[in-house]
């Protein structure tokens, strides 16, 4: 679902709206509806309006009127995710796991940016704890240009999110450790 959304969202969509259009994608309904507490959006630090104003900008999303049981309603535009595998139930297993990896008490007190890059990172690492990816991949999936990679990678390393990674000079990968 992150490349997707790397494919379908403009470039210079907001981390904290990326995460949110994860969310919204992995949680969508057949009619293209989604669902939040507000409680949910708080522990992701996506309560605030503007993860939605962005995606509403680009015709992502559209929010009903804010509803008086707690709950955040959207419609989304993006049809192509009706086709996406997996099912709905593991795509909602899926946004639970991102909810967690992306979470404040994994990420410390990081912003929108590397929390999603956790959750990248989390998403393509193995059973052990290593990683390893395309850098180019890794900065599209976040909205990042690729010079910006190495200095979020420090972070999430100062942070305690990342034991350690390193580039290889002959493939250009990263490699990383959880």
């Amino acid at each position: 679902m992150l490349s997707y959304l790397a494919a379908t969202l403009p470039g210079d969509t907001s981390p904290s709206a990326r995460l949110l259009a994860l969310q919204c994608a992995l949680r969508v309904d057949g009619t293209l509806h989604v669902r939040f507490s507000r409680g949910t959006l708080r522990s992701l630090r996506l309560d605030a309006p503007e993860p939605w104003r962005d995606l509403e900008r680009v015709h992502w999303l559209r929010t009903s009127p804010p509803s008086t049981r707690g709950k955040i309603i959207a419609e989304l535009f993006d049809t192509g995710l009706l086709g996406q595998a997996p099912a709905r139930p593991d795509r909602r297993r899926a946004a639970d796991w991102a909810l967690r990896a992306g979470h404040a008490s994994q990420t410390g007190q990081a912003g929108g940016l590397q929390q999603l890059a956790s959750v990248y990172l989390a998403a393509h690492t193995d059973a052990r704890g290593d990683g390893l990816g395309e850098p180019d991949r890794m900065a599209r999936a976040c909205g990042l240009d690729a010079d910006r990679l190495p200095p979020l990678l420090d972070q999430l390393v100062e942070g305690g999110v990342l034991e350690s990674w390193r580039g290889c000079p002959y493939t250009e990968d990263l490699y990383w450790a959880l």
